[in-house]
């Protein structure tokens, strides 16, 4: 018999309606249920494509015994994580602080009230049963110290949390951060710390900037023939960086973009990024792979390939720059091919799993190859991807990596797609095909932006179905629903997160479209988070002042996964700001980016997205307003010129010079003897006009 969770919109629920444990979705009943039965409540939380969260799920929540214990003596509470990351912030730091760690799928016990009073992640069938028995126990004999102990952990995260106010970073604080991530680099394998290594996208677009800001065109660089941070390749990023000496800021991001794309880590058949590396090396991944870290990598390896090359002069491309806007139009394409849905948003993840192994659907054997391939293009394959009899991964198999591309890039190709061909015809990973509105965000502005750099209107017009299913479904009244599936918008109320990632998303999409609508409904979503999200104190909750009470009020500062609230809805404050002059928007973006001071020096990882909205405050922020005939050719030449040259962060407008549209930063912009001309511009005092890329260019670099 389906349990409650056969109504739900979350894959991840769905998974669990035919499971034999009487599971509840998250919602008052579930507690009011606890409280009429006088027991405690099992809260599990989980998401759709958590390799972990499977294996719990055929241990222990399939299983008969099992869920006859869990039934007998709990409510049990089943919850999406992405669907609701309020529930899971809260009682993820109550799992932390209990435990000293972390994860998922997590576990909690928690009175009837909500209080948790014993936690934890992952536990092998044995070890949860006679933990259900023990805390079945404990409720009833020694019921006081469960309900104390519960007591103290909501009095103890429930308390206000105020951050010391300091004004948004400065230069030498941003130089500072930078100093900071070099103590924590690998210079051996590039990235940040050691195993495993998660992919740092926001880090990324942060050391662009300052690499930019520090680093200006023209000149830069470092002596030619260095070799990567990481020691492979065949273009180190000091070749990409002219006659200088390259910034720490450039080595760092460079040395672990191609780490990264060289690795396991990255889909060398079918592009797009996985979780995570297990190993230091990047050779091993968790394979499932996730919408919004594509989408932040597709953003930060297409804003490092942007411009041609390191030095002002040349025009002649090189390796390291073509291989960064390679993966970033291959990660674009596994996002339409692979993410997108029917109704033009863009699923959550693929499962790590495939046929109940992690993995099986990526690795290969040499023999597979020679199935594939033949014996002479196996060898080959074998030999630029890597795969050996001994295997890297499990029972002799091999993870596909790119350690130096081959010099007969024909036969690549061919050999290449006959592989990818025949992994089709594989068992391939479930797709948790919900639509979480805040990643759709991202992935509106990184598409946006690559379909004006890499001359792909395809992917423009991606970028603005996903834009018109979030406003036609998610929006509602000016805010947000979380997430929908099938075009039915699901029951959870957005975060701050989902209004600030629409937010920038419509205000890239509106950069190159020059579609008014979008820049609008990027305002409106922005004062709902002024109205609704504020502290008081010039920071930002993660939940609305009207949103379901739980024991504590989530405020996380620090990027994690994903941008924080509050670093999001400052970068997209920041660019609002540019775009309309409104002081009361760059206010709060300075009082938005008020931790990120703090947070540079002590804990530059946890802030990169953060400090790349610093990086975008320091520098003006700058504007650019393109006005010109749509269908002619010129007008999209200054958009990309604009685009490839301006600072990161720097607000762009476009529009045909006879309508403003209601956009302040394109009113009283005509063109200059009836050609397409740009105006740049810094708090609305603009520069000369100017109709020329060249001329755009050298005043973007002044």
């Amino acid at each position: 018999m389906p349990n409650r969770l056969s109504e739900a919109t979350s894959p991840y629920l769905l998974q669990h309606a035919d499971n034999p444990v009487e599971w509840w979705p998250w919602g008052e009943e579930a507690f009011e249920e606890a409280r009429r039965r006088d027991v405690p409540v099992l809260v599990s939380v989980g998401y759709a494509a958590c390799h972990w969260c499977h294996v719990m799920a055929h241990e222990s929540f399939e299983d008969e015994a099992t869920a006859a214990r869990m039934n007998a003596h709990f409510v049990n509470v089943k919850v999406d994580r992405e669907e609701r990351p309020d529930v899971d912030a809260v009682y993820m730091e109550a799992t932390q602080a209990m435990t000293g760690q972390g994860g998922w799928p997590m576990t909690v016990f928690a009175t009837p009230d909500g209080a948790p009073f014993y936690c934890g992640t992952y536990f092998p069938r044995d070890h949860f049963q006679r933990l259900l028995e023990g805390v079945s126990t404990a409720w009833r004999d020694k019921r006081p110290e469960l309900l104390d102990q519960g007591k103290r952990v909501v009095d103890a995260l429930g308390a206000p949390r105020t951050l010391p106010s300091a004004p948004p970073p400065s230069a030498e604080r941003l130089d500072l951060a930078v100093h900071a991530l070099v103590r924590d680099y690998d210079s051996a394998q590039g990235g940040f710390g050691d195993a495993p290594k998660f992919p740092p996208s926001m880090l990324l677009s942060f050391l662009t900037a300052q690499d930019e800001r520090t680093r200006p065109f023209p000149g830069g660089g470092a002596p030619a023939g260095r070799t990567t941070p990481h020691g492979g390749g065949t273009a180190s990023p000091a070749e990409a960086s002219g006659p200088d000496q390259a910034t720490p800021a450039w080595l760092m991001a460079t040395g672990t973009a191609l780490a990264m794309a060289q690795g396991g880590m990255y889909d060398q058949l079918g592009g797009g990024f996985a979780r995570y590396s297990v190993d230091r090396a990047w050779v091993v991944p968790h394979f499932e792979k996730m919408l919004y870290d594509n989408a932040l990598l597709l953003r930060a390896y297409l804003r490092m390939g942007r411009r041609p090359v390191r030095a002002g002069a040349g025009t002649a491309d090189t390796g390291v720059h073509a291989l960064l806007r390679r993966v970033a139009q291959e990660t674009a394409d596994w996002m339409l091919r692979d993410l997108r849905t029917p109704e033009g948003g863009f699923a959550s993840a693929l499962d790590a799993d495939s046929e109940g192994e992690e993995g099986t659907y990526y690795v290969w054997t040499p023999a597979q190859l020679r199935e594939v391939l033949g014996e002479e293009d196996a060898a080959f394959a074998a030999d630029v991807f890597g795969v050996t009899d001994e295997g890297t991964f499990e029972h002799g198999t091999s993870v596909l990596r790119l350690p130096v591309p081959p010099v007969d890039t024909w036969r690549f190709q061919r050999v290449r797609d006959a592989l990818l061909a025949a992994r089709a015809e594989r068992v391939a990973p479930a797709r948790d095909d919900k639509v979480v509105a805040a990643w759709n965000g991202l992935a509106i502005a990184g598409l946006a932006e690559a379909g004006a750099l890499l001359e792909r209107p395809d992917l423009v017009d991606a970028a603005r179905d996903a834009a018109e299913l979030l406003l036609s479904v998610h929006l509602r009244d000016g805010r947000l629903v979380r997430t929908s599936r099938d075009g039915r918008a699901g029951p959870s109320a957005g975060v701050l997160e989902d209004h600030a990632d629409v937010a920038e998303g419509l205000l890239a999409l509106h950069g190159v479209t020059g579609e008014p609508r979008y820049a609008h409904e990027a305002g409106r979503l922005l004062d709902t988070v002024l109205e609704h999200f504020g502290d008081g104190e010039g920071g930002f909750f993660d939940t609305a002042d009207d949103a379901e009470r739980l024991f504590s009020r989530p405020q996380d500062p620090t990027d994690n996964a994903t941008p924080s609230g509050r670093s999001a809805v400052a970068s997209a404050l920041v660019t609002y700001a540019a775009l309309t002059g409104s002081e009361r928007h760059r206010t709060a973006a300075e009082g938005a980016l008020s931790p990120v001071a703090l947070l540079a020096e002590k804990a530059a990882r946890f802030a990169g997205w953060g400090l790349a909205a610093a990086e975008a405050a320091l520098s003006g922020p700058r504007a650019v307003a393109v006005v010109g005939d749509p269908e002619d050719p010129r007008t999209e030449e200054l958009v990309r010129t604009a685009l490839t040259w301006a600072p990161l962060g720097t607000a762009l407008s476009r529009g045909d010079g006879l309508d403003d549209g209601g956009v302040p930063l394109l009113r009283d912009r005509a063109r200059v003897g009836g050609a397409p001309t740009a105006y740049v511009c810094e708090g609305f005092v603009c520069k000369l006009p100017v109709t020329t890329p060249e001329d755009l260019r050298a005043q973007l670099l002044a």
